[in-house]
């Protein structure tokens, strides 16, 4: 048997950005699953082997090929049988700079992924990547992550992607996936490539129905504006992403992807009330006390806090809110009339409120 370091770890060396954090993937020709069994790995995959090793825990895949027997990423016969060789399995994968490998300093590079890497190209290694749904979440991802760099799309496998919706298979993409290429994306510097790739090939609308992009260049540079706030929380940035949105929209994407309650919830306070902070002092009592019970700030406050987050990076003074919650949190529930205490409360609430506009005039 015969391991190599293959994919991401050899990619962002040579692009000088690996370090100890780098996560690293092998694959291992002419092995056998009783093989690794027998040496003390673990076996962690259903549809073809990959194994844990026993001292790293990191992951060992028996070299494979693939054969497309259904729709979608798992529409897939695998062979990992000790025959495959290494450039086979590297001709299955989505992009040339993912498709090389290294064995004991040495580099092995079949599709010319290093002349990829030093034109800033990202360019599918054969017509196999279209029997890929995740492979176009996948390109515009890294080309969110390599915009930096200055990478680019090659345009056949624009085209690929292209044609891979009009045919339909990316809407055989499961929520779960969906959703981990776009937190990570949006985890990047630069995510706005992320979904203008998706505009480009005609997903974003399939992918994230029912939002849509308008065909213009205004419409779609909508997004530019993720790649200069000053963050790198992927839920805050998913906030700012929908916040233009009406709520009813938020609610179908984030059923659609089954985006987690902290997003959701985050997502749909953020454009309810993003018009709203905006003229903060000139509201009324009354819709300054609703605001503060419908965000639950006295009971969420790290919630809340977040919440202000995301508009301060929408260039919103949220101070004076952050200030006049923290009076009423520190009301002294305990001095107020107790006969009817939750009359009392909003009574206090409210004088809080007044004497706060008042004297912020």
């Amino acid at each position: 048997m015969k391991v190599y370091l293959v994919g991401g770890a050899v990619r962002d060396r040579l692009l000088g950005l690996a370090n100890d954090n780098t996560e690293r993937d092998w694959v291992v020709v002419g092995s056998s699953p009783d093989e690794m069994l027998d040496l003390g790995y673990r076996q962690v995959g259903k549809e073809f082997p990959v194994f844990l090793h026993p001292g790293t825990q990191e992951e060992y895949a028996l070299a494979r090929l693939e054969r497309k027997v259904g729709k979608g990423y798992k529409g897939f016969e695998f062979d990992t049988s000790m025959s495959v060789t290494l450039e086979q399995d590297l001709s299955r994968r989505d992009l040339t700079i993912n498709a090389m490998a290294e064995k004991d300093g040495e580099l092995i590079d079949p599709f010319n992924g290093q002349d990829d890497l030093n034109n800033g190209l990202l360019r599918h290694v054969s017509d196999a990547f279209s029997e890929d749904p995740v492979r176009v979440l996948r390109v515009a991802r890294f080309a969110a992550r390599f915009k930096p760099f200055g990478f680019k799309v090659a345009h056949a496998t624009h085209r690929l992607m292209k044609d891979m919706v009009a045919s339909g298979e990316v809407d055989a993409l499961t929520p779960e996936r969906v959703f981990k290429e776009l937190e990570k994306s949006l985890s990047y510097k630069t995510p706005s490539a992320f979904f203008k790739m998706l505009a480009a090939c005609g997903a974003y609308e399939r992918i994230f129905s029912p939002l849509s992009v308008g065909q213009s260049i205004k419409h779609v540079n909508q997004f530019d504006f993720l790649d200069h706030v000053d963050t790198d929380q992927p839920h805050l940035k998913f906030c700012l992403w929908l916040i233009a949105e009406n709520l009813d929209n938020i609610t179908q994407v984030c059923q659609q992807l089954k985006a987690p309650k902290q997003y959701e919830q985050l997502a749909k306070l953020s454009a309810q009330f993003y018009q709203f902070v905006q003229l903060f002092k000139q509201q009324t009592v009354e819709a300054i006390n609703d605001f503060f019970i419908k965000t639950d700030a006295i009971r969420r406050q790290d919630r809340f806090e977040e919440l202000l987050r995301v508009f301060q990076l929408l260039a919103v003074d949220v101070n004076p809110i952050a200030a006049l919650r923290k009076q009423l949190a520190s009301i002294d529930i305990a001095s107020l009339d107790k006969t009817n205490i939750a009359q009392a409360i909003a009574q206090e609430r409210q004088s809080i409120i007044a004497l706060f506009l008042h004297t912020t005039e």
